[in-house]
């Protein structure tokens, strides 16, 4: 099953991020405004974006910075920056903080639909590809309606054990910081949140028993893995 390019645009001037959104929404895409960087990084915890767009200059949390707490979560979904400034210094550290393209303001609206469908191209997400489930091992997985399915076999996940898993998911086979994923899902890194996440962590563990080629590691000092061999 197939949906929609999902796109998270991030655009503390309304009007901009108004016409923006009616304009991606025109051209086939679901996108979700938000005017502030802070805004932006809470929607991107709570639901599944196959595409970012983040104005530089915000408020709470500037565009860099915001890309860079994303670049831990997630290092493969498409970020595309709008800047005012055409200096190289910014396009330089756009890209140090894991962008894919940028578009100088004022820009056409067709340029920047070139440059989201050049990367999508790249990223290999067409909309007719995107699906709504995740492969692991046996189970099929979709964050959207917190389903992990097997054989039949269909569990409804909390919303902080589709959280976790999503953030597993989105950086399998590689560590997922400890720290970062307290601060995503939990709001703070502190010693209870911690416990809270091994405890989550083990119910995860017991949803995917029945694989038992499915692992989530503990790395010492670090966070955790999922592996699937």
């Amino acid at each position: 099953m197939s949906r929609k390019v999902k796109i998270l645009l991030a655009e503390d001037d309304p009007n901009l991020g108004a016409v923006l959104r009616t304009f991606l929404i025109s051209k086939g895409f679901d996108v979700s405004l938000a005017q502030n960087g802070k805004t932006a990084f809470e929607k991107f915890n709570r639901d599944t974006f196959d595409f970012c767009i983040f104005d530089i200059m915000m408020p709470e949390l500037d565009g860099f910075s915001l890309a860079g707490q994303i670049r831990k979560l997630d290092k493969k979904v498409p970020i595309l920056f709008l800047t005012a400034k055409s200096m190289k210094d910014d396009v330089l550290q756009g890209f140090s903080t894991g962008a894919d393209d940028y578009v100088t303001k004022p820009f056409e609206m067709t340029e920047l639909l070139a440059r989201i469908h050049a990367i999508l191209r790249r990223s290999d997400l067409h909309s007719d590809k995107i699906k709504h489930d995740f492969e692991i091992g046996l189970f099929k997985y979709d964050p959207e309606t917190r389903l992990l399915r097997n054989s039949g076999d269909e569990k409804k996940l909390t919303t902080k054990e589709n959280q976790l898993l999503h953030l597993l998911v989105k950086n399998r086979n590689e560590v997922l910081d400890r720290r970062i994923a307290l601060e995503a899902i939990w709001g703070e890194d502190n010693y209870f949140n911690g416990r809270s996440m091994d405890v989550y962590i083990a119910k995860l563990r017991k949803h995917l028993k029945d694989d038992d080629r499915i692992e989530i590691l503990n790395i010492h000092g670090q966070g955790f893995k999922l592996l699937v061999h």
